[in-house]
Order: C-alpha cells, then sequence, then structure tokens
C-alpha cells in the first residue's frame, strides 16, 4: 500500500523560470564564494533580488563570471527533477538550515541535473532551456551583504 506524502502548505505561487534561475544562482554562489545560500530573496516574475554574506565586495569581473557561468548552466539543458525522502536522508544531501521547524518528515529535493540539489515547495521549470537567459541587473555590498537584483531575457 503506497504511503500517502504530507507537505507544509506553500503560500506563494512562484514564476517557475525565475525560481529555477534562483536555485541555479544559488548554487553558483555557493560554488564561487563558498558561502551559504541566500538567506533573504525576492523572486517576482520581472525581476528578483538575492543576498548573500561574503567577507569582502566582489569585482565587477568576478561578477560578470557569476552571470556567465549561471547561462553556462542553463544552456546545457538540465532535466529537473523531484524526489521526496526522509528529513534524516535529505539532511544528508542538502543544507536543511533555513528549513522552517514545522517542516514535514517528508521533504522534497528539487535537482536540476547534477548542479543543484535543495529541499524547496516551490515550481520550477521541467528543463532549464525553458528559463531564458539571465542578466544581472544591480548589485551592491554593503557590511558583508551583497545584494544581487537580477532578471531573466528570451
Amino acid at each position: 500500500m503506497e504511503q500517502e506524502i504530507k507537505l507544509n502548505e506553500h503560500n506563494k505561487q512562484e514564476y517557475p523560470p525565475m525560481h529555477t534561475a534562483e536555485h541555479i544562482l544559488n548554487q553558483t554562489m555557493v560554488r564561487m564564494f563558498g558561502c551559504p545560500r541566500s538567506k533573504n530573496a525576492h523572486i517576482e516574475r520581472k525581476k528578483s533580488k538575492c543576498d548573500y554574506e561574503l567577507p569582502e565586495a566582489p569585482t565587477a569581473e568576478i561578477m560578470a563570471e557569476v552571470e556567465r557561468r549561471i547561462n553556462e548552466v542553463i544552456d546545457q539543458h538540465l532535466p529537473i527533477s523531484i524526489e521526496f525522502m526522509p528529513k534524516a536522508k535529505a539532511g544528508e544531501i542538502v543544507d536543511l538550515s533555513k528549513l522552517p521547524e514545522d517542516a514535514s518528515e517528508t521533504l522534497r529535493i528539487v535537482r536540476i541535473g547534477d548542479y543543484d540539489a535543495c529541499a524547496c515547495i516551490g515550481t520550477h521549470v521541467s528543463n532549464t532551456s525553458e528559463i531564458g537567459h539571465f542578466k544581472m541587473l544591480t548589485y551592491d555590498y554593503t557590511e558583508g551583504r551583497l545584494r544581487l537584483r537580477f532578471k531573466l531575457t528570451e
């Protein structure tokens, strides 16, 4: 007999291409800077922003490289897959530090090819080919916080 999976309620309907791009941005920042995933994000259809904790301000060249790497990942046309697993097993694979205290015992892990895995109950595209092009709009650095503003283009 198949057990019904019970997840927490989700209170927001994201724009799937932008939300998926946020996952790629997060993993790119983790890989390039060794920082945690975004602690504060505002993801919308037209433009979005994410904040990262960094010890120093990155150069313009480094920020251009962030954008280039994100688009390189998008252009690989990676599949997005979903897997359900117990919280304990998920903790061996992904960072659960942003998980709410009342999170269900079964978590939904979203994978972007072999590039990223994250516990998430949001909506995503099925392949990175559906995202479009990632464009960094602006960024600023203040007291250990890098704020990126970005959009998607055709």
